[in-house]
């Protein structure tokens, strides 16, 4: 059997959010019903490079299809500047369960991107108000666009006000969907009051004031990956729905990890997780709910679920490169 080499312009072009935002939510629901494995992420730290690898294993079971692969990920702050390189590049390997034959290598830069996005798609769809027309999102990198793609797949979203240090990044963003929405650049507090808020940075310091957020705004907070990152004020949080991807993977390196390690926030403030909400077993936005936040570190079922979304129609469409690399044929 051939495996499947997909670049980053393949998975684009074979992972609509059409499809993608379902089958994350598949992915969260097999997580909470115990019907999938996910491993602790792993990590390989490199100081002498200024970077580290994190390998992400997983295997779920949606019910009408199961999927397992690892992507192989790092963060190499320095590659920009010096070897033109992006900061972040990534590996996905997407295997049959059954034979463990690797159906596909692809591109997990894209990827990542991309489920990331509709992971937030997920959380807005159950937390945000129905009629959640206005969208802001904090930070104007790659991101940024999949978040406006993913989530205007689940409300109908008619203005976008972007906001970010970088004006070029801020123009080009603006550029991109100008005609297609009431799109403009705009302060912080402009951004947050929207009903829908993404903030997608990798700051240390909380950009994000208690005050700038609306009463019934819903935010995905999903610039933190690390310990120590944090976009959110702390009153925020605790004001707040707050919705969690993972206990272990947010407390230490989500958007709550740095309240959490100080004591300021605990068990209690934490609602529950997306996965329960898509199940069934708690409650999304209710007419009582003010702010909600969903904290997003990045799933490792996501990455496989995507995965296999893009792998599917890759095939049917026949794009990317077959070749045998088992050297069986």
């Amino acid at each position: 059997m051939e495996t499947l080499l997909l670049n980053g312009t393949d998975v684009r072009e074979n992972a609509s959010m059409t499809d993608l935002v379902p089958a994350v939510e598949d992915a969260f629901a097999a997580f909470e019903r115990g019907d999938a494995q996910m491993p602790p992420k792993s990590y390989i730290d490199l100081p002498e490079y200024n970077g580290d690898f994190r390998s992400m294993p997983a295997y779920l079971d949606a019910g009408t299809w199961d999927a397992a692969g690892v992507k192989w990920v790092n963060v190499h702050p320095d590659n920009p500047e010096k070897f033109g390189f992006p900061t972040v590049l990534g590996t996905m390997i997407y295997s049959d369960p059954e034979t463990a034959v690797p159906l596909s290598i692809m591109d997990g830069r894209e990827l990542t991107m991309l489920r990331t996005g509709a992971a937030a798609a997920v959380a807005t769809d159950h937390l945000a108000v129905p009629d959640a027309t206005s969208l802001g999102i904090v930070g104007a990198g790659a991101q940024s666009y999949t978040q406006l793609r993913a989530i205007a797949e689940v409300r109908d979203i008619e203005t976008v006000v972007i906001s970010d240090l970088d004006e070029e990044r801020v123009a080009k963003f603006v550029a991109e969907f100008e005609g297609e929405y009431d799109v403009r650049a705009g302060s912080i507090s402009e951004v947050a009051s929207c009903d829908v808020l993404s903030t997608v940075t990798p700051v240390e310091s909380p950009i994000v004031a208690r005050d700038d957020v609306g009463a019934h705004t819903h935010v995905n907070a999903m610039g933190a990956d690390a310990t120590g990152k944090h976009e959110l004020a702390d009153q925020i949080l605790l004001d707040s729905k707050l919705v969690i991807d993972d206990y272990e993977q947010t407390t230490h390196s989500g958007e709550i990890n740095v309240p959490w390690s100080e004591g300021v926030l605990d068990d209690d403030d934490i609602y529950g997780s997306v996965g329960q909400i898509v199940t069934g077993s708690k409650d999304g936005r209710t007419d009582a709910d003010g702010i909600s936040v969903f904290d997003s570190t990045g799933l490792a079922i996501q990455d496989v679920a995507a995965a296999h979304v893009v792998y599917e129609h890759a095939t049917e469409k026949g794009n990317g490169y077959a070749f045998d690399l088992l050297g069986l044929a």
